[in-house]
């Protein structure tokens, strides 16, 4: 498993992640912004809240995304464009 490392909020609802194998990607958030837990994730000043947690992201009130979704959905980035 690809352990994130680093987390980026920004402010579209994506994330920019870091990993162990030292891939960085981002991620879209928003497709699941209208479901369950995540909704509110929809507010910008929390989703700025995410942390690295036990390998993966956890936000506050502990809404995660698996770290295995986050690698294969995951657009590749430069290094050099994280943080």
């Amino acid at each position: 498993m690809n352990k994130v490392i680093a987390v980026k909020a920004n402010d579209d609802f994506s994330l920019d992640l870091k990993f162990v194998d030292g891939s960085v990607k981002r991620f879209d958030v928003k497709p699941y912004l209208d479901r369950g837990v995540f909704r509110e994730l929809k507010d910008l000043h929390y989703f700025n809240k995410v942390s690295v947690a036990f390998g993966t992201v956890q936000w506050p009130n502990e809404q995660d995304i698996s770290p295995e979704t986050l690698y294969l959905d995951g657009l590749p980035l430069c290094e050099s464009s994280f943080g």
